[in-house]
């Protein structure tokens, strides 16, 4: 059983994990960087987690939790698609905002080189978001919410593409204003026939 000042410690680990991962990659952090930011030594960090395939396994569950939770969220809060399609799309301004990568993003990068098991729960993560993003989109379709002339599953895609992609360059070229854009045109792209 986990103590409760040991909970704290591993909850601290995962959030830093989840920083360092975001903005370097897999690669591009060790423990001796964690032990840094959470400041208790590598040997403590390994109690927790023995290896760094499992440390990141942790973190990208706990991603994945709160996205489960945004997702029930949004739907609690917007009954529109347009509008959920929106929020969803916010998710990925706050994380530009907080100077920080998706870090599903970072791992797909560095696909060739991660374990099997981050690569399974990658493709786990993203093929969760395209079908709630489908899910979103074709209840759209049904209520004339979106336009008529696309599929749910290619406008799944084609969401989560543009703002993956955009994210990567916006951070890459520094200019966050390309995700904005991207944000505002996935909007009007989506804009129902007016003669529906």
């Amino acid at each position: 059983m986990i103590k409760q000042g040991q909970s704290d410690t591993r909850d601290l680990i995962l959030k830093h994990a989840e920083t360092l991962i975001r903005t370097r990659g897999y690669a591009g952090f060790s423990y001796a960087d964690l032990s840094d930011l959470v400041k208790i030594r590598k040997p403590s960090i390994h109690y927790h987690f023995a290896t760094k395939e499992q440390l990141v396994v942790a973190t990208l569950d706990v991603y994945c939790q709160r996205y489960k939770v945004a997702f029930v969220q949004i739907c609690a809060q917007y009954s529109n698609a347009l509008d959920r399609i929106d929020a969803y799309s916010r998710i990925y301004l706050e994380g530009l905002d907080q100077g920080v990568g998706c870090l599903c993003a970072a791992l797909a990068v560095e696909r060739d080189i991660i374990p099997q098991s981050l690569r399974a729960a990658l493709a786990s993560f993203l093929r969760g978001h395209l079908e709630w993003l489908q899910s979103v989109y074709a209840d759209g379709l049904k209520n004339g919410e979106v336009s008529a002339g696309r599929d749910p599953a290619a406008a799944a895609q084609l969401v989560l593409s543009a703002l993956e992609g955009s994210l990567l360059v916006a951070r890459a070229l520094d200019q966050p204003g390309g995700l904005n854009s991207v944000h505002a045109s996935l909007r009007h792209m989506f804009q129902p026939d007016p003669d529906f």
